[in-house]
């Protein structure tokens, strides 16, 4: 069987994410108003199994992708580490041979890039990216979903980043040097992004100092929870980023009509304040939807089917 992973943006490239951007839009058009468990019309992974391996604790990746791989027809298998053997010590390259042997498709959730790595260099069936420290590619494709739904178009696009310098900007500073949109990320002393993943940007993101310098002009306003799941809520940290607080004040100064962003979970009041993230500006429910609709495409593209 031909098959691909989806280990970072760069797994698909511009054409493959444009591919799954299509795909999905069409897809979600198509079974508007439907009950969610309904299969999709043509139900394209049939007989199909995916399976999630979660060793970060999880609600909008589990609920979406076990959503996802009913929707087409298929079927999940979902386990945290502590109820595999991964967790009693089995390496990352036995677990992948093993479930490539009772899978369709494998799905990782974890703390360590590498660990997604081996898994993918070892399995023979598709492995995808749910999360790791170093990116968060399925996040930014549906991301990139809702803004498509504004009817905006990605080239040309400023995206502004407010806060801590993650694996979630890194991974839209890849998708900015992918489809030629450019990121402006203000971020605090000590908590900026690694050169490494600004370079992935292929000149079109840059880091300032300044958030108010960093929004102005932006169609879209973006930012993350500041304190990570495992992270100690460290007074040192909140105290940086309060400057980097998106506010309706800042958000004045985007462009009119300028779109906010969050990946959630969020915590008003920290990273965002209220009148923000539950305002008019806000996409932040749409874009948690599109998180299904986006990885039943990028399913497909992994099992060749569009692409």
């Amino acid at each position: 069987m031909t098959y691909r992973n989806f280990l970072d943006l760069s797994s698909a490239g511009a054409d493959g994410i444009a591919a799954i951007l299509a795909d999905a839009l069409d897809r979600k058009q198509a079974r508007a108003g439907w009950p969610k468990g309904k299969p999709d019309a043509d139900a394209p992974l049939t007989n199909h199994v995916l399976a999630m391996v979660f060793e970060k604790n999880s609600t909008r990746t589990r609920f979406s992708f076990d959503a996802a791989i009913r929707q087409l027809g298929g079927q999940a298998i979902i386990s945290d580490s502590s109820q595999m053997q991964l967790g009693r010590g089995e390496t990352v390259a036995d677990t992948a041979r093993i479930l490539s042997g009772y899978c369709d498709a494998i799905m990782v959730r974890t703390d360590d890039h590498a660990k997604l790595l081996e898994m993918a260099e070892y399995a023979s069936v598709p492995v995808i990216n749910g999360l790791t420290d170093a990116s968060h590619p399925c996040q930014i494709m549906a991301d990139l979903l809702t803004i498509l739904e504004t009817g905006t178009s990605l080239p040309g696009l400023k995206v502004a980043w407010l806060g801590d310098g993650n694996n979630v900007l890194a991974s839209i500073v890849e998708a900015a040097g992918l489809l030629q949109f450019d990121v402006v990320a203000a971020c605090p002393q000590g908590f900026q992004p690694e050169e490494a993943d600004i370079a992935r940007g292929n000149g079109r993101a840059r880091v300032v100092g300044s958030p108010r310098e960093a929004v102005e002009g932006a169609d879209v306003v973006v930012t993350d929870t500041w304190i990570s799941m495992g992270q100690d809520h460290a007074d040192t940290k909140l105290a940086a980023m309060m400057p980097f607080q998106v506010t309706a004040e800042l958000m004045a100064a985007a462009k009119p009509g300028a779109k906010f962003l969050h990946c959630l979970p969020a915590h008003r009041g920290e990273e965002v304040t209220a009148d923000v993230i539950d305002g008019p500006q806000s996409l932040i429910w749409p874009e948690a939807e599109n998180r299904l609709h986006a990885q039943k495409s990028i399913l497909r593209w992994c099992f060749g089917q569009i692409g």
